[in-house]
């Protein structure tokens, strides 16, 4: 959440999956501060989530690209919009996806293992971290 959960960052990381790859687009686009989407283009490079190319020498100009850590959060904004398209907005959304099959992307979670649409109530929480419960910090045995 540190590197991808302010929204400069997300709006920057969808603007450069939309194929808006220059600044100049990506702060039009989002509306952002450009002091503000500097440093948040700065900490998403730093972080592995873009890269930087440069595509003009006088004067430097560079453009955007996602690298495969940034193209992973494709599913993760489209799942936004979809909530978004569904709780925030009361008119049409102004943009659609579209499938290779055609039809608007209707996206679904569904297990790797066994095909099934995953229903978030089938699930549970297993803590991995040594020491660590679902509600925290495990307190010592007295």
């Amino acid at each position: 959440m540190n590197l991808v959960g302010e929204k400069w960052s997300l709006l920057a990381v969808r603007e450069i999956a939309f194929g808006n790859r220059r600044f100049d687009a990506i702060a039009r686009n989002t509306g952002a501060p450009r002091d503000r989407l500097t440093a948040r283009l700065r900490a998403l490079e730093a972080g592995g989530v873009i890269a930087r190319r440069q595509y003009s020498e006088h004067p430097p100009r560079y453009e955007y690209e996602l690298t495969q850590a940034g193209k992973e959060l494709r599913s993760v904004l489209a799942a936004l919009r979809a909530w978004g398209d569904k709780w925030a907005i009361d008119t049409p959304p102004p943009s659609v996806f579209e499938h290779t099959c055609g039809h608007e992307l209707d996206a679904a979670v569904v297990c790797r293992h066994c095909g099934t649409e995953v229903d978030l109530d089938d699930l549970t929480l297993r803590v991995n971290t040594p020491g660590w419960t679902r509600t925290g910090p495990a307190q010592p045995v007295p």
